[in-house]
């Protein structure tokens, strides 16, 4: 019976173990998790979600604080459309945050920047034309483009020195998404580097309709992206992700032609995972019944997250002057209109409010309150030891790693007991 290792993804000349893990924000794939991926030769993915936020934590700077301080002004006010981002600061933090992540990269293996086009930001082209140059300025080894279609993506990085170096891929949950990606990019002669088609039983945001997600599996659209590029004599590596839980349903998708695989609920309990300890053990315990797809994303998407997730039914007051990631071109954001109406139907008082059908994403995800998940997250307690306290133990990214690399049989190695 095949293992992973029995695979290599292909880039060029160059093999690697055809193992990638996801990159999830705000930080929760921190620099360490891709770093390990990197050193056991396979592919770690960091997240530039918030990457101010994520400097302010990791390095000292204030971009928070000053962004806050400049706008405190507008705290009180609903109107959000003069809160923009220094473009230059901006580009600073992810130059801070991609580079030290690289100077610090060790073995054969590749990190890359998972970007989401939803991170509008008030200023849609412009933040994400400065955080993708940034991240090549920086030396990332390649980007993933998420959480949109990204049509003119490739055409924002055309005129940077490594558009043509560094790996570039886009995450489709359809062929009919490649293929217009595709058409749409044809003038710059640039094909992506890779393609991660993203199933239904994906993690956080889905890029199928509200309901008709359950519609669909992984398997039937991993085949119609394999064949469509074949019949197109194109040679892109496709990675499957979403629901590979075990090494043998990562060697399902790797016989049936696709280059790789991206996984990460698994990774969501090792120690070198950004999520609070405290979380990590939420994750442990979930049953089945706690993993839920709804809408309260404010991008529109729908996302599967524990039940029990503080960012359900919370009034926060939207924090804009501090964040503002989700603000549109214009200054909007479905949080902020969700919000103000609970405010008006209150009396004018934001005191005991609730709001079950948005939440303040930014917010909730900087605090770590937002608990997004893949669909298998109630299996994770069979990958580790109970204590006699009730917790879980957690597990290196090593281990994980390994695990799915050389196991057969949908069998998963526990750990080495550490009580």
């Amino acid at each position: 019976m095949k293992r992973v290792d029995d695979f290599r993804l292909k880039f060029g000349d160059k093999e690697y173990v055809p193992i990638m893990i996801g990159g999830m924000g705000v930080d929760i794939s921190t620099t360490e998790l891709a770093l390990e991926a990197a050193r056991l030769g396979g592919i770690g993915h960091i997240s530039d979600a918030m990457v101010e936020d994520v400097s302010d934590r990791k390095f000292d700077t204030t971009f928070v604080k000053d962004k806050t301080r400049l706008y405190k002004h507008n705290i009180n006010n609903m109107d959000k459309s003069e809160v923009q981002f220094d473009l230059g600061r901006l580009a600073e933090a992810q130059r801070r945050h991609v580079g030290d992540t690289m100077q610090r990269k060790q073995g054969p293996g590749l990190i890359f920047v998972n970007c989401m086009e939803k991170l509008t930001m008030n200023g849609p082209k412009e933040t994400l034309r400065t955080r993708l140059n940034a991240a090549l300025d920086a030396g990332i080894d390649g980007i993933t483009l998420s959480a949109g279609l990204h049509f003119g993506s490739f055409a924002l990085m055309a005129d940077h020195p490594r558009f043509r170096e560094a790996k570039l891929g886009i995450i489709v949950s359809s062929v009919r998404a490649l293929q217009i990606f595709l058409r749409k990019n044809q003038k710059l002669d640039r094909l992506p580097d890779y393609v991660i088609v993203e199933g239904p039983l994906a993690g956080g945001h889905l890029g199928f309709g509200p309901e008709d997600w359950k519609d669909y599996d992984l398997h039937t659209i991993t085949r119609e992206v394999l064949d469509y590029l074949k019949g197109e004599n194109l040679d892109v590596p496709v990675i499957a992700a979403g629901g590979v839980f075990t090494g043998s349903d990562a060697v399902s998708f790797l016989e049936m032609g696709a280059a790789g695989v991206q996984v990460a609920t698994r990774f969501t309990v090792t120690k070198e995972c950004g999520l609070p300890d405290e979380v990590k053990q939420e994750y442990f315990k979930a049953t089945e019944e706690d993993v839920i797809v709804n809408g309260i994303s404010p991008t529109g998407y729908p996302m599967r997250m524990l039940q029990q997730t503080p960012a359900i039914g919370s009034g926060i007051r939207p924090g804009c002057e501090s964040y503002g990631y989700l603000l549109d071109a214009t200054g909007n954001c479905a949080y902020i209109n969700s919000y103000n109406r609970e405010v008006t139907a209150n009396g004018g008082s934001d005191k005991g409010i609730k709001v079950m059908d948005k939440t303040c994403l930014c917010t909730h995800m900087r605090n770590f309150n937002c608990w997004t998940c893949g669909h298998y997250t109630y299996r994770l307690k069979d990958t580790s030891f109970k204590k006699p306290d009730g917790s879980y133990q957690l597990l290196t990214a090593e281990h994980v790693f390994k695990d799915y690399q050389f196991s057969t049989d949908n069998s998963i190695a526990l750990p080495e007991k550490e009580f």
